[in-house]
């Protein structure tokens, strides 16, 4: 795992610059969030007072699509950066219930920084940052934390299983930058390097889907499953 301090994300610019075009960063990213939000109105919101766990939740939209179907929840909202968390205080602060912690996935793995048990801990676009065993890790240190019933969804970037396919993927890609960018009205080649940028950054360890899958089932999750994909990314999860 790359060290935070070391990493791009701890450059205040660069986070700006991913806040500000997210949406012609990711895939389908309003899409990600509402099977996300449809997600936790199925298997979560009968229940009463439900605990979220916001892992890597930068300027805090995942607790705040969350928050706009369940303003009950108590949650507790984990990020290593200075800024992102600033960000996302300011963004949720009309909620009540809203607890930050400013910790690495890293610190996260060697320190005892996680308190209590969750209903449903959720990641966006982060945990690809750690390997394959960082990440099994990382999955038993969230199952640990899951109520009895509780469910851990993870939106992310994955590996392509084969070469062939990841051509494709890749392509699909540039093709929703490119599309996106038109129907903005935006001119040049601005973003056109997104895809070269995702490859050939050492801090991104994205690993294939089936490996993921599978370290869920092994850890003892159930209902294991891909719940949405277009190309590398993806949505899965389980329950515990």
């Amino acid at each position: 795992m790359t060290e935070f301090n070391k990493s791009r994300w701890a450059n205040a610019e660069f986070s700006q610059e991913y806040r500000d075009n997210a949406d012609i960063f990711i895939v389908e990213r309003r899409r990600l969030l509402e099977v996300m939000k449809s997600f936790y109105r199925y298997f979560i919101l009968s229940n009463e007072n439900n605990n979220i766990l916001d892992l890597g939740c930068g300027d805090g939209i995942i607790t705040l699509n969350l928050l706009e179907i369940d303003k009950s929840i108590s949650a507790t909202l984990i990020d290593a950066s200075d800024d992102m968390l600033n960000k996302a205080s300011d963004r949720l602060s009309g909620f009540e219930n809203i607890n930050f912690i400013k910790a690495s996935f890293q610190e996260i793995l060697e320190k005892d920084i996680l308190h209590g048990n969750f209903d449903f801990a959720v990641s966006s676009l982060a945990i690809h940052h750690l390997t394959m065993n960082e990440k099994r890790d990382f999955f038993k240190e969230i199952y640990s934390h899951l109520h009895a019933g509780g469910y851990f969804m993870n939106i992310d970037v994955m590996l392509a299983p084969t070469d062939t396919l990841e051509q494709w993927y890749m392509q699909m890609w540039r093709e929703w930058i490119d599309e996106t960018k038109t129907s903005l009205g935006i001119e040049g080649n601005i973003f056109d390097d997104i895809t070269r940028r995702y490859k050939e950054f050492d801090d991104n360890k994205p690993d294939t889907l089936d490996d993921q899958l599978n370290a869920l089932r092994d850890i003892g999750f159930k209902e294991v499953d891909c719940f949405y994909k277009y190309g590398v990314f993806a949505v899965y999860g389980g329950r515990k």
